[in-house]
């Protein structure tokens, strides 16, 4: 097949271009700018666009199909010549659907942590040589890429997310995938700008739940209002596992997991972390794994890239970083470290960056989420805010939305650089959570020091 991308140099869209080179299908690809990793992967594989932009020329009539992503607009001119053509144009997600019509789906849905579990089922089916196919948004250890499609799997492991699917197409993604197993691990909300109210962020949850094939699994966290709300709500016809945090202890700051088959010592942290382990567990019993196979498998499980992944230690200090941005996972992660370093200075440095985080009828969500941090730093960018196209927002009405007086407010990089160096680091643990990069703050001068 003959496939063209408009957007190829994005997180998710370079990968399954790389899976797709990797299934024998010729493809093409333009986006207006490309980042690492992305411009060395697709080098790598020969398909990296020779200029950057966009060129209708490159749309014509013997492509098999064109995929359009987020990052495109409804206007842009290879989307245009593709509708011209009648080309068959798919979302990213369309494509995986497409891809695995015939398989077992497995989607893992969620507000908060759908990364992580994907990322510990993907561990240790791998762990067990249990060849699925699967989309994840995460680097993992030992895989080489994100996607993979093959023609002989018989399963397909899918993160789900409830954002919209392209440009033209604004239903939520996992809403394309018709799942046959899934799961639904909280729903917080997130997502303003597409979602403005929180019962508009929870319908889509509700219409997952009824996507999925009748007679199929729904496992879901049963310590969540929402999501109980969501389940009983719904009237599909569909087995449900119900699962909640296990039993576990904290010892020389090491996380021990009470199992049936004994104790059990984890490389992850947080209360949060081990809800997520419980949810994994009942999927990959869904696919043959059984309870002594999967906890032999989650001992050597460290985590997914930017999911509270350890960059320093020394004897000093330890230095976390997150992805967290939206309030819940926020508050979670917070909590998690602050429990396990419950002897240690927790400073926690949170830069608001996406739209929902920077819009002040959202922030009073950040309400107590970083109460339990001894030192607590929020950054933002007046710049970005000019970008973004939205009204400005002070320092004090930060202050006031996170319900925290001593909360120290940074807008400029070179301020926070300075401010994190020569803080006293001295039996300290510092979290870093952001979807940024602080504005280009550099961790090596401020921590490897």
């Amino acid at each position: 097949m003959r496939i063209h991308f408009i957007a190829i140099g994005g997180s998710a869209m370079h990968n399954l271009a790389l899976a797709l080179v990797q299934k024998g299908y010729q493809i093409t690809g333009s986006d207006d700018a490309i980042f690492e990793p992305s411009r060395s992967r697709l080098e790598k594989q020969g398909i990296l666009p020779q200029q950057t932009g966009w060129f209708p020329e490159k749309i014509t009539k013997d492509l098999d199909a064109v995929i359009l992503g987020m990052h495109a607009h409804k206007d842009n001119p290879e989307l245009q010549k593709a509708k011209e053509l009648g080309l068959r144009i798919y979302s990213y997600p369309e494509f995986l659907y497409e891809q695995s019509r015939d398989k077992t789906r497995v989607v893992i849905a969620g507000s908060h942590g759908k990364t992580t579990i994907t990322s510990m089922i993907l561990h240790v089916l791998n762990y067990h040589h249990i060849d699925v196919d699967y989309m994840v948004g995460a680097q993992l250890a030992g895989f080489d890429t994100m996607v993979k499609i093959t023609e002989h799997n018989e399963f397909i492991v899918l993160e789900g997310d409830e954002y919209l699917s392209s440009p033209i197409d604004p239903r939520s993604k996992f809403l394309l995938y018709q799942p046959n197993i899934a799961l639904v691990s909280g729903i917080a909300w997130d997502h303003i700008n597409v979602f403005p109210t929180f019962d508009t962020y929870k319908q889509q949850f509700l219409n997952f739940i009824n996507s999925i094939s009748q007679g199929g699994v729904l496992i879901y966290n049963e310590e969540d209002k929402e999501v109980i709300e969501a389940v009983e709500r719904s009237g599909n016809y569909i087995k449900k596992f119900p699962y909640h945090t296990p039993g576990y202890t904290i010892k020389d700051e090491k996380v021990f997991l009470q199992t049936s088959e004994g104790e059990v010592q984890l490389s992850l942290l947080g209360r949060h972390n081990l809800l997520n382990l419980e949810g994994a567990r009942l999927i990959c019993n869904q696919l043959g794994v059984q309870n002594e196979e999967f906890y032999e498998a989650i001992i050597s499980f460290k985590g997914a890239s930017r999911r509270l992944e350890k960059i320093y230690e020394n004897k000093d200090y330890v230095v976390y970083k997150d992805f967290a941005h939206a309030p819940s996972k926020v508050s979670a992660t917070v909590k998690a470290i602050k429990e396990n370093y419950q002897n240690k200075n927790l400073v926690a440095c949170l830069e608001l960056h996406t739209y929902s985080s920077l819009n002040p009828e959202f922030l009073h969500q950040y309400k107590g989420s970083l109460e339990q941090a001894d030192q607590a730093i929020v950054f933002y960018s007046k710049e970005a805010l000019e970008i973004k196209r939205m009204q400005p927002v002070s320092e004090e009405f930060i202050i006031r939305s996170f319900g925290k007086e001593d909360l120290k407010v940074f807008t400029r990089p070179d301020s926070l650089q300075e401010h994190l160096k020569n803080l006293d680091k001295t039996n300290s643990v510092f979290l870093m959570m952001s979807s940024g990069n602080y504005g280009g703050i550099d961790t090596d001068e401020i921590f490897n020091t």
